[in-house]
């Protein structure tokens, strides 16, 4: 059985959820949101969403994790922050020298739904299908983390995005 963490990074809201998958067999374990304050400087902000993090994976104790990698959108300032807010994602769980896989939008969205150009909807359907106990009310943040656990959950014996930390 493996414990996997996928994270859906950003630095007002870092979905997260956890899944465990034992051969064919998955099964939902959490999830949720990571809201770091708005207010205050740019390096509290991170130290909190660097701190949560941190508290999830001494709580739940995942034996591998997947990030979502960035997409660059029109705001470099925006880009720029959520670059920051990634480094803290990728920095945490290699920190515990958990092995993190990473993988783009469509990748995810192909592995899940079959089409790399699906929408959130559809990623949370199919989330909801793969994954029979996820409370209703889980937000769309903690769905796509748990989408991106799936990916990862379905391509690890064949990743090649896998990072080892020494």
């Amino acid at each position: 059985m493996i414990r996997i963490l996928g994270l859906d990074p950003g630095l007002r809201h870092t979905g997260w959820g956890i899944i465990e998958k034992e051969g064919t067999r998955l099964r939902f374990i959490a999830g949720g949101v990571i809201n770091p304050s708005t207010e205050g400087e740019l390096s509290d902000r991170l130290a909190e969403l660097h701190t949560e993090l941190k508290k999830i994976i001494e709580s739940y104790e995942p034996d591998e994790v997947s990030v979502e990698q960035t997409f660059v959108n029109n705001n470099p300032t925006s880009t720029l922050k959520l670059g920051q807010a990634r480094g803290v994602v990728l920095l945490t769980p290699a920190l515990y020298q958990l092995p993190v896989a990473e993988y783009t939008p469509n990748q995810i969205k192909k592995m899940i739904v079959g089409a790399g150009h699906a929408d959130k909807k559809q990623v949370d359907m199919m989330v909801r299908t793969l994954l029979k106990s996820v409370p209703e009310h889980i937000p769309p943040d903690a769905s796509d983390a748990l989408a991106i656990a799936l990916c990862h959950g379905f391509m690890r014996p064949t990743s090649a995005h896998r990072l080892r930390v020494a």
